[in-house]
């Protein structure tokens, strides 16, 4: 395990790669390995993501303890953009979960974009402004390579700015398809994609009003004609399991030479009847009835589950989005390292994996419950792994406990004096 961890991230590399981006000076004391060990597993165990518990997981792993100022001053602008670089790197390194089905194999990538909102000290309101004047938030963007388990792009942004805004289309969609949900809906970006030699599959938006030019699909007896229709108008009349029909879609270009024009493109949109709501899930496609039916473009849609999921894991298990701190820069290092941590956990369960039996069976979550409950454990075996010999525990603890200035009183102090002053005094 601990070579499996090394051989990601080698001490070494670590070093090199701070001491060029100006973390940690020549011959420093400061470790840097230890450092980015304890935020990784120190974000995993903690009880709460306070700057204390971090500089104290530092300290039981690093060979000298960081007094609080030591510790802080390092928390730079510098060394999220380190942070960063790590992410960047491991993210092209190690895999996560996928759902894609082998019939899928054709496309050269599934690709998912999503974005989730993290809520914010206020005082952080200026930096990552909320969608209300009072509030804070940042949004985290992800493009989750289903295909080869990888998340290809990583950005930060205030709440307010949309989910598509960090969505480019390009030559890079080629052979690719796009699973993308309602934020990213724009006819605009679906026929960008087309244009690029990419697919895609989205809902359809319920305001939305395409009107249907052909039917890809013949109905026995006295069905309903649909051509000429508007899709949610008809969906209230229709009892067909399946809906499978072509619309023709209006949208304007991007500006050219000053001026925005009009445009028409023709897409395919599906409906899957969910018999217990009594009404359609409908999607809108670029994909050939020939090798896609309705029911493969529903299967397709629900691997979004695979970036929820990673969302969902990151919120619920690492509380990504209760963050105490009024500090942008410190928001940052912490958005990374929890990104770090979400990588190093699918890095250790491949390698359960591999030592495990065939036919076992580990659900993300279940084994990210079992990572963080296993994590301070980890973060000693690497501590000694990598022959660090911390400060004795009684020693760490003393340091811990005792006033940070002697010139200082803490709380209960101050409490205790104002009480004995006024006792007595009626």
């Amino acid at each position: 395990m601990e070579r499996r961890l090394t051989t990601l991230f080698p001490s070494i590399a670590l070093e090199d790669h701070a001491e060029a981006v100006g973390v940690v000076e020549r011959d420093s004391k400061f470790q840097i390995p230890a450092m980015v060990w304890a935020f990784v597993f120190g974000f995993a165990a903690g009880e709460s993501r306070t700057l204390a518990a971090f500089r104290r997981a530092y300290n039981a792993t690093a060979d000298k303890t960081l007094s609080p100022g030591g510790f802080y001053q390092r928390l730079t602008p510098l060394f999220a953009t380190y942070l960063r670089d790590l992410v960047e790197f491991a993210l092209d390194e190690v895999a996560v979960p996928h759902t894609v089905s082998d019939e899928f194999d054709r496309f050269r990538d599934v690709m998912i974009a999503d974005a989730t909102v993290l809520r914010l000290h206020r005082f952080l309101r200026e930096e990552y402004q909320g969608l209300r004047e009072e509030q804070a938030g940042a949004k985290l963007h992800l493009l989750h390579n289903v295909t080869d388990r990888t998340i290809e792009k990583i950005s930060i942004t205030g709440e307010r700015p949309h989910d598509s805004t960090e969505f480019s289309t390009g030559s890079w969609l080629e052979g690719r398809l796009l699973i993308l949900d309602l934020a990213y809906f724009k006819y605009r970006r679906f026929a960008r994609i087309d244009e690029n030699g990419g697919y895609f599959v989205s809902r359809l938006k319920t305001n939305t009003k395409p009107e249907i030019v052909a039917e890809l699909r013949e109905w026995r007896g006295r069905a309903i004609p649909l051509e000429g229709e508007q899709v949610f108008e008809i969906a209230e009349d229709l009892h067909r399991k399946y809906v499978d029909v072509e619309v023709e879609v209006e949208f304007r270009r991007g500006p050219y030479a000053g001026t925005r024009s009009w445009d028409t493109k023709w897409f395919r949109v599906v409906g899957v009847r969910n018999e217990d709501a009594n009404d359609y899930h409908f999607y809108i496609t670029n994909l050939p009835r020939e090798r896609f039916l309705p029911k493969d473009i529903a299967t397709l849609y629900r691997c979004r589950w695979a970036v929820e999921l990673l969302f969902r894991e990151l919120k619920t298990l690492y509380d990504l989005d209760e963050f105490d701190t009024s500090n942008p820069v410190v928001v940052k290092i912490l958005l990374y390292a929890a990104v770090l941590t979400l990588l190093v956990n699918r890095e250790l369960l491949d390698l359960v994996i591999e030592h495990a039996d065939d036919d076992a069976v580990f659900p993300p979550e279940r084994w990210a419950a079992t990572f963080r409950s296993h994590a301070q454990q980890i973060l000693k075996r690497l501590s000694d792994y990598l022959d660090y010999s911390p400060p004795p525990l009684l020693d760490r603890m003393a340091a811990d406990a005792q006033k940070i200035h002697q010139e200082r009183p803490i709380l209960q102090e101050r409490f205790a004096t104002a009480t004995q002053s006024t006792a007595g005094v009626s």
